[in-house]
C-alpha cells in the first residue's frame, strides 16, 4: 500500500470530487426538467451550472491521474507539494467560480484562478518527472 501523504490527499481529493459531483447533479437534476429553468437549455446560467457540476468530475479525474502517476514515477520535492496544491486549487476553484459565475455573470473574471492552479499542477508534472 502506498502511505505517500501527497498520493492519499489527492485520492481523498478524487473521491469528494466525485461525491460533490453526484451530489450537485441531484440538486441539478431537481430542475432540469424545466424547460424555462435558469433562462433555458441554452442560457448562460444553466451552461455555468451545468460546467460546474461536471467539472467536479472531470478534475477528481485528473486528481485520479495525478495519483496514479505519482504512484508510479513520483516527483520529487518541491515539486509534489507543488503539483498538489495546483490541481486541489483547481478541483476546489472551478466548481466554485462556474457557480459563482451563473449567479453572477461578473464572477467569471475569476477563472484564472482554477486554471492556474490546474497549468501549476499539469507544468510541474510535465516538466518535473
Amino acid at each position: 500500500m502506498n502511505t505517500d501523504p501527497t498520493v492519499i490527499t489527492i485520492i481523498k481529493a478524487g473521491w469528494i470530487g466525485m461525491f460533490l459531483g453526484v451530489a450537485s447533479g441531484a440538486v441539478i437534476g431537481l430542475f432540469f426538467h424545466r424547460e424555462d429553468w435558469m433562462g433555458g437549455y441554452s442560457s448562460y446560467r444553466r451552461r455555468l451550472t451545468r460546467l460546474g457540476h461536471i467539472s467536479f468530475f472531470g478534475l477528481a479525474f485528473v486528481n485520479f491521474c495525478f495519483a496514479f502517476t505519482q504512484s508510479v514515477l513520483p516527483l520529487a520535492a518541491p515539486w509534489n507539494v507543488i503539483a498538489l496544491r495546483g490541481f486541489l486549487i483547481g478541483a476546489a476553484a472551478m466548481p466554485t467560480v462556474c457557480f459563482l459565475s451563473a449567479w453572477r455573470k461578473p464572477f467569471r473574471h475569476l477563472f484564472f484562478i482554477p486554471v492556474g492552479g490546474v497549468l501549476v499542477g499539469l507544468c510541474s508534472e510535465l516538466f518535473c518527472l
